[in-house]
């Protein structure tokens, strides 16, 4: 893990809100029938919710994916994200460990 990589896709608001959404897979429209099984949610879906253009979403979410916050796995012509919660309680404790 590099705290230095995860602090930096975390110093934004907007990626910081992605990532409490992922928390609740219901803070998204129900996923597609084929989709049902699939874990995580469909890069659309977050578009839709941010509000935001595509390209800054893959941005957002590729930053995300470095700092390995998240994990994605592509289907067909859909991405899906989840949350990586080891990385994340990795990174509170490391930054916790570092900063007392």
């Amino acid at each position: 893990m590099d705290i230095d990589k995860a602090i930096s896709a975390l110093n934004n608001p907007i990626r910081r809100q992605i990532l409490i959404w992922l928390k609740d897979r219901s803070n998204f429209p129900p996923a597609l029938p084929e989709h049902a099984d699939l874990d995580g949610v469909c890069v659309a879906y977050i578009q839709e919710k941010a509000a935001l253009s595509q390209s800054t979403i893959s941005t957002y979410m590729s930053l995300l994916k470095d700092a390995g916050l998240v994990l994605s796995a592509r289907h067909g012509q859909w991405t899906f994200y989840r949350r990586n919660e080891e990385a994340i309680a990795a990174t509170l404790k490391k930054l916790s460990e570092d900063l007392q």
